[in-house]
């Protein structure tokens, strides 16, 4: 076989590898190996009153893992760290000379960039394989793998929900503007004072120039709010005789009215305590 007939033959990795009594007893994704190179029979231990076995493959990639190492040990042999026995899909009383055992390392498929791709038999006496590595011989039959570079599941795109207001939108032009609803209308904002007004216009404007944690104080954002008899008093209009009675005070008066000697206390500071007094 060519290497451009090797290309054609796929380059699917091989997922598992096991021993079956016939066809019917392997699982539905194996395949299984019932001919040699050389078009002899690929049944093991076949014999009188022996049903015998076969060897059989998988290629199926839904478990996420592939065999990226096949190994031919005796029953001597310790087998290798990473390793497993390939399993065995066996009728009741049939049995699986163990002489010569398969075993295989399975690893997961983003884990390794080279897997086997294929597996095939010959018999002990005929030649070789091209582009095949021998694995040893295995009662009366050789088997043979290929390595190489393997190509992963192709990804399927996943559906996606897009809602119809997307499924709407065009890049060729807008759309004409929909026509308005009935809905119940937000609630009226609370009537505010003009001085609430300037407050809060002063506290954003503070705000802005700051810009940092210093600046907020621990007043911020408690609302304002006139008490209900001032707010009342201030919607209506304020009587002329009580803006007559208005006395506007000099800052002379306003000295005299609130001029403080603290001579009591000062006489206080100067007054002796009685055990101070005693002492003296």
């Amino acid at each position: 076989m060519s290497l451009h007939d090797l290309s054609k033959s796929g380059s699917r990795p091989i997922t598992a590898v096991a021993w079956a009594s016939n066809s019917s007893n392997c699982p539905g994704p194996f395949h299984t190996i019932t001919m040699t190179e050389d078009g002899a029979s690929g049944c093991f231990n076949k014999g009188f009153g022996r049903s015998g076995y076969f060897l059989c493959y998988s290629k199926d990639q839904t478990g996420g893992m592939v065999v990226s190492d096949i190994r031919v040990i005796t029953d001597r042999e310790a087998i290798p760290h990473g390793y497993c026995y390939i399993p065995e899909f066996m009728e009741p009383r049939a049995s699986l000379l163990k002489k010569k055992r398969v075993c295989a390392q399975l690893v997961p498929v983003d884990s390794v960039t080279t897997a086997v791709l294929d597996i095939r038999l010959t018999a002990k006496s005929k030649g070789m394989v091209q582009h095949y590595t021998c694995l040893g011989d295995v009662h009366g039959f050789v088997v043979w793998c290929r390595k190489g570079a393997f190509s992963g599941p192709t990804p399927q795109a996943k559906p996606r929900s897009v809602s119809l207001d997307l499924r709407k939108l065009s890049l060729e032009g807008t759309a004409p503007p929909q026509p308005l609803r009935p809905c119940n209308p937000p609630a009226a904002p609370p009537r505010l004072s003009g001085r609430r007004n300037k407050l809060e216009e002063k506290s954003v404007g503070e705000s802005d120039s700051s810009n940092n944690i210093y600046g907020i104080t621990a007043i911020d954002g408690v609302p304002f709010a006139l008490h209900p008899r001032f707010e009342a008093q201030s919607n209506g209009k304020v009587p002329t005789n009580s803006l007559n009675n208005i006395r506007i005070k000099s800052i002379q008066d306003i000295e005299n009215e609130y001029n403080y000697t603290f001579s009591v206390e000062e006489q206080a500071a100067k007054r002796l305590t009685p055990s101070a007094a005693a002492s003296s």
